[in-house]
């Protein structure tokens, strides 16, 4: 068919970066990201402009997919953050407040961008060998022995979140219960290569936070009342992932030839009815299938003191599998083989407000639990589930890399102050090899370190004033009612809260000259400990793709963009 329009050529955009409006966007973005960053974050709404469902949100991982924009470099940062959010699950709004304040701290500069590009890449190598060294001095080691650096990890991830809307004792509730679940996940006496569990999440509205909780095995949503048998231990269970309907079309692929005198209805359900006569004469008292099971059948089990339960689910038929070592049968033409069978150590009823839920518990150990979430309505209810998956997300990360860091802006503004110490003393050497004159390498640092500042005072939203001290470089904050002429006065504890403010302490205003100075250790003797901490496996991969994507954004010479 020949087309009723003429094609149209596609749009080039030379230098983008110079293009006053692509810059007006960028800027409009970061402003949009750096307005959600904290716990003391913005909330953003999100809708279809033909109408449809309401998103509250803060999180990356909700709000950087609903965001649509036909600026092929925003498009670009974003898919870029968002393979970052969906390996890591965290600091997904770091790296992107970051990567666009690298962007217009350069333009901003005047510098070449071969430049800019240059030096980001040798203080992100310089940032990462120190992060990666046993005394960096914004770095916390994990013990697994104590739940207290775990719980905070946890409840930095979770307070940051405020579309949850947690008072204080319920957000200390939900990460110890994210830290027990977490916990729970983890096999203790697994032999050869260690596999973890899964905690499944059931979301239950209407209720208070506080009566969130955790159960060791499996919670199973059941429509009917259940009566358990006095001797519930060790039941054995069968597991189907093919539908026990009863339709033709669940008998697979080919052509089915059938005698027109042959009632198929009867001749199917008289192979189901085999079907159960088989699991009853095998003792089985659960009976479970992925999805929908004949009322027919599920009669005569029910009559024979069978338990049934239908519309399982894909979700919970993994755990459900590791939890009883069933396999799942996938036909109902042969018979059941006694491999196939499974174990439940014990079954129990649960109740949270209307659902009644079957209680699934293991024979012996399992790395299987069940987290149930309640909060008051669906909106602080939906952002709760994400913020605790991407909790559990990563304290798996600490798995790998059992250490943390300073939060609250306090890694920030300690690794500006370390990057602008190391990059004076050395300043020759790495001027020479990355081509540039110590002027434009100097300038080029401070583009990077201002970057790294202006993610930490995007944690204020209140009109307080970011402040760094000149011995630990900690980031403080100080309140709008302050005089802001004077910061010497007292601004309570540094951002991570590992530090307290002392009369003999000197500060002074991020984002302004100071001397270059050596930032001492504040975790060495330290009274406090840190209540703020982030992911260091998130952060440090974040640091590094902010970075990269900058970079790649600086750059970009042209835009080419069809418009048809």
């Amino acid at each position: 068919m020949s087309r009723l329009v003429k094609k149209s050529p596609s749009l080039c955009t030379d230098l983008p970066l110079n293009n006053t409006e692509v810059c007006n966007k960028l800027h409009l973005m970061r402003e949009l990201l750096g307005s959600c960053y904290g716990p003391a974050a913005r909330l953003k709404q999100i809708h279809n402009n033909i109408g449809g469902h309401v998103v509250t949100t803060s999180s990356s991982s909700v709000l950087l997919p609903a965001i649509s924009s036909s600026e092929p470099l925003i498009n670009l940062i974003k898919t870029s953050i968002l393979h970052h959010v969906r390996r890591f699950n965290d600091c997904g709004l770091f790296a992107a407040i970051f990567c666009f304040c690298l962007i217009e701290q350069a333009k901003q500069s005047g510098l070449r961008s071969k430049v800019v590009t240059s030096v980001n890449k040798h203080l992100t190598g310089l940032c990462t060998d120190y992060l990666q060294q046993d005394d960096c001095s914004c770095k916390v080691k994990l013990d697994f022995c104590s739940s207290q650096n775990l719980v905070t990890l946890a409840r930095s991830s979770i307070s940051s979140k405020p579309a949850c809307v947690l008072t204080e004792a319920e957000c200390l509730h939900i990460s110890r219960l994210a830290v027990h679940a977490f916990l729970l996940t983890v096999p203790c006496d697994s032999p050869g290569t260690i596999s973890l569990g899964k905690t499944v999440t059931v979301s239950v509205e209407g209720l208070p936070v506080l009566e969130s909780a955790v159960f060791p095995g499996l919670l199973v949503d059941v429509a009917q009342d259940v009566s358990l048998h006095e001797d519930s231990s060790f039941t054995p269970l069968v597991l189907f992932s093919a539908s026990l309907a009863g339709d033709l079309c669940e008998l697979g692929d080919g052509v089915i030839e059938v005698h027109p005198d042959l009632d198929t209805d009867a001749q199917i359900l008289d192979q189901l009815l085999e079907l159960g006569k088989q699991v009853v004469k095998d003792e089985v008292k659960v009976f479970v299938c992925q999805k929908v099971i004949h009322p027919v059948l599920q009669l005569y089990l029910r009559s024979q003191g069978v338990m049934v339960i239908e519309r399982l689910g894909v979700a919970l038929m993994e755990p459900l599998i590791q939890l009883t070592g069933a396999q799942p049968v996938a036909t109902l033409h042969s018979a059941v083989p006694p491999t196939a069978y499974g174990k439940i150590g014990a079954l129990g009823v649960q109740q949270f407000g209307s659902k009644t839920m079957l209680h699934f518990q293991p024979c012996g150990e399992s790395a299987i639990c069940t987290l149930i979430l309640c909060h008051r309505n669906e909106t602080m209810l939906n952002e709760l589930k994400v913020v605790c998956q991407k909790t559990e997300h990563v304290l798996r990360l600490a798995l790998r890399e059992p250490s943390a860091l300073l939060g609250g802006g306090c890694t920030e503004t300690h690794l500006a102050a370390y990057a602008r110490q190391k990059s004076k003393n050395e300043v020759p050497e790495p001027a020479i090899r990355l081509g540039c004159s110590q002027t434009e390498y100097l300038r080029a640092v401070e583009v990077f370190c201002r970057s790294l500042e202006s993610v930490a005072r995007s944690l204020e939203h209140n009109g307080g004033t970011s402040l760094i001290d000149l011995t630990h470089a900690h980031h403080w904050t100080q309140p709008s009612d302050v005089m802001k002429e004077d910061p010497k006065v007292s601004v309570g504890c540094c951002g991570c809260g590992a530090l307290e403010s002392s009369k003999s302490q000197r500060w002074t205003y991020l984002n302004t000259e100071y001397a270059a100075f050596s930032p001492a250790d504040s975790l060495r003797g330290a009274s406090e400990q840190p209540s703020v901490l982030d992911s260091f496996t998130a952060k440090l991969n974040a640091l590094q793709v902010a970075v990269e994507t900058a970079n790649l954004a600086l750059d970009v010479r042209y835009v080419i963009q069809d418009v048809n």
